[in-house]
């Protein structure tokens, strides 16, 4: 199947990511996903897996592992969700987004396996899935990296049987935030568990750590417990660290990130890959590794004079620990700008006061151009209820010229909010 027939074919597809689901998660279930994959010859059998979910640091723990597992000589397949341009950025290979052709191949097998049944069709994210669980197989990794969708327990990527189980950290998002909201959300993301896998947990309430240890994996490390950070400290172009794990102590590693919870996320990545093989990594595998990884969309630099900073920052958590970051790693001098779009279904004036508007010149606040993007007018009100001041501009482009246009080669624009702002502004600061 052609690329663009795939992409077609997609679209008709329902697809959760841009309209919200209904009900409870009392209903859903794994099996057809599991019925699908069965179809195709279970390829996701074929190889180790790493299972990573949580509510923010996935997408950078997952590119750190990625760095480690590729620098002890190994063919990783990576898969994550959401894109920031290209739905191919899902799927990589060795590191590199896998090729339109191949994409439209994989997603064509996927659908012909179905059509030939006579079920049911599938969502897009299920069907996406599938196509990189398959895609891995034929091109014969030698472990995959799977990020949850959401929640983990009846997300599709739950077809894998973990080896290493991932949780980076339980926080305030796709949830009404009511009643035992933490607790809930705990016990969804402990089921990629499996008696079998190592647990290697990053949450630090010790008041949920035994929901993740009822699954009863094989083997838990717990970070503060079995692993933590030693040191952390600002560097020049990104962070200078020490970890302890248990395997091992590594000292003075230059980590190429910024953001101090990037020194977490680091821990948390070796921490998952000592696991993974059983054994401490040489010093130079984590060296080469962490001094060279770089996360699209999460505080990348993407142009200088002025600087412009782009993050994926679109809950309270993400946004409070985007705005320490830029406190503590682009605090000298100039004016600061923020472009922002988010999409519903949160609250947006609790992401506006985490984000710290009031610090900034002024807010472009833009529409997110998804299904579900929160109006750019509804926005800026909660920019200014946070206390900041704010314009709407709505489409993303205007808002960023409109910035830009008033900055200076000293001053700061900061993007953040929904995968599509971000991945609009990448593209244009190519540009610049």
């Amino acid at each position: 199947m052609e690329f663009d027939e795939a992409l077609a074919r997609l679209d008709a597809l329902i697809n959760y990511e841009t309209v919200p689901r209904a009900g409870a998660i009392d209903g859903l279930t794994l099996e057809p996903m599991q019925e699908l994959m069965s179809l195709l010859g279970d390829p996701q059998q074929a190889y180790p897996v790493i299972h990573i979910t949580g509510t923010n640091g996935k997408g950078s723990t997952t590119r750190l592992m990625e760095s480690l597992l590729q620098a002890m000589g190994l063919r990783v397949g990576t898969y994550t969700s959401p894109h920031l341009e290209s739905v191919v950025e899902r799927i990589r290979l060795g590191g590199d987004p896998i090729s339109a052709d191949a994409f439209g191949e994989a997603i064509g097998t996927v659908l012909t396996a179905i059509e030939a049944s006579g079920r049911e069709p599938m969502t897009w994210f299920e069907t996406v899935t599938a196509a990189a669980l398959l895609e891995f197989a034929n091109e014969a990794v030698d472990v995959a990296i799977v990020e949850v969708g959401m929640l983990g327990r009846y997300d599709a990527t739950n077809v894998v049987s973990a080896q290493v189980a991932v949780v980076t950290n339980i926080g305030l998002d796709h949830t009404s935030g009511a009643g035992e909201w933490r607790r809930a959300i705990a016990s969804e993301k402990a089921g990629i568990i499996e008696p079998s896998s190592t647990l290697v947990l990053g949450e630090l309430d010790a008041s949920l750590q035994p929901i993740f240890l009822a699954e009863g994996p094989a083997r838990a490390v717990v970070r503060g417990e079995a692993f933590d950070l030693t040191d952390d400290r600002l560097a020049v172009g990104g962070r200078l660290l020490g970890v302890r794990t248990p395997r091992g102590l590594y000292d003075e590693v230059f980590l190429s990130l910024h953001g101090a919870h990037q020194a977490e996320n680091a821990s948390l990545a070796l921490t998952a890959v000592e696991e993974f093989f059983d054994s401490p990594l040489p010093d130079d595998v984590v060296e080469e590794a962490f001094g060279t990884t770089v996360v699209p969309g999460r505080l990348e630099v993407v142009h200088r004079g002025p600087t412009v900073v782009v993050d994926t920052a679109h809950n309270v958590p993400g946004a409070a620990a985007l705005a320490e970051s830029i406190a503590d790693d682009f605090g000298q001098g100039g004016r600061r700008y923020l472009v922002l779009g988010m999409q519903d279904g949160r609250v947006p004036v609790d992401v506006a006061r985490a984000l710290q508007v009031a610090n900034y010149q002024l807010v472009a606040a833009c529409t997110a151009p998804t299904a579900r993007g929160l109006d750019a007018e509804t926005l800026a009100d909660a920019v200014r209820e946070a206390g900041g001041q704010a314009d709407a501009v709505f489409d993303v482009e205007s808002a960023f010229d409109h910035v830009y246009n008033q900055a200076e080669d000293d001053d700061l624009i900061v993007v953040a909010g929904s995968n599509p702002v971000v991945g609009i502004v990448r593209a244009l600061a190519e540009d610049l």
